[in-house]
């Protein structure tokens, strides 16, 4: 039986994220100003040739799923990466720390030009849309940040965590890490995230702070040739 995190973009799309969602029962994908994330319901033609329906010429998306992933004619592959897909287990440590604070749109400029630095994963001006995000500033100047993206029934994804380079070694991602996956838990959530399988560093941290791996995953960047 599949999980509903082995397709985290389909199962979003097709129920707490329902809203932000382009396609029909077949293939779906977050509006481009959100995110760039598309899926299908299942690898069949009829799937894939609705995925290939929906995104533009020329236009990239990004797949992520724990089955191999197929690709619709008239598709190029731009990269592809392994993923590792890790859920938290109670109890997580509780964390209070007055530096951080709930990020609001006025935040959102910011957090884009922290997010280019330090390239967390796909991010945009919309992603406040799609969940809660906390940062910490030092001086005034927002340093470090966390917050929530896909989200599924019981579950809620950690993402764009991050630290600006002259701040890292300070603990600000393992504390925003906490903080953000304490507040998923508070509300009778499973947290659960996404790192690069090669990213030995955070696959470390996370697992420090009881993270521990459900599935491998397959990520490919695609493009519509035509």
């Amino acid at each position: 039986m599949k999980h509903v995190l082995d397709r985290p973009i389909w199962s979003a799309l097709a129920t707490r994220h329902q809203a932000f969602a382009q396609g029909d029962n077949l293939a779906k994908r977050y509006r481009p100003s959100i995110v760039s994330f598309a899926a299908t319901a299942a690898d069949d033609p009829e799937s894939l040739q609705a995925l290939g329906r929906l995104i533009p010429p020329y236009e990239s998306a990004i797949l992520v799923q724990a089955d191999a992933i197929a690709l619709p004619a008239r598709f190029s592959v731009i990269s592809t990466a392994a993923l590792v897909q890790m859920i938290a287990e109670p109890p997580l440590q509780i964390v209070s720390d007055e530096r951080v604070q709930r990020m609001t749109r006025d935040d959102a400029a910011e957090m884009l030009a922290l997010a280019s630095i330090t390239k967390p994963g796909p991010f945009t001006l919309e992603a406040l849309n799609l969940g809660d995000f906390w940062g910490v500033r030092i001086g005034g100047r927002l340093v470090a940040m966390a917050g929530e993206r896909m989200k599924q029934p019981g579950y809620t994804e950690l993402s764009g965590v991050c630290s600006h380079p002259e701040f890292r070694g300070g603990g600000l991602g393992r504390l925003l890490s906490l903080f953000v996956a304490s507040q998923i838990m508070a509300r009778g959530e499973i947290p659960y995230l996404h790192a690069y399988a090669s990213n030995a560093a955070a696959i470390g941290l996370y697992e420090s702070i009881r993270f521990r791996l459900r599935s491998t995953m397959n990520m490919a960047v695609v493009q519509r040739d035509g």
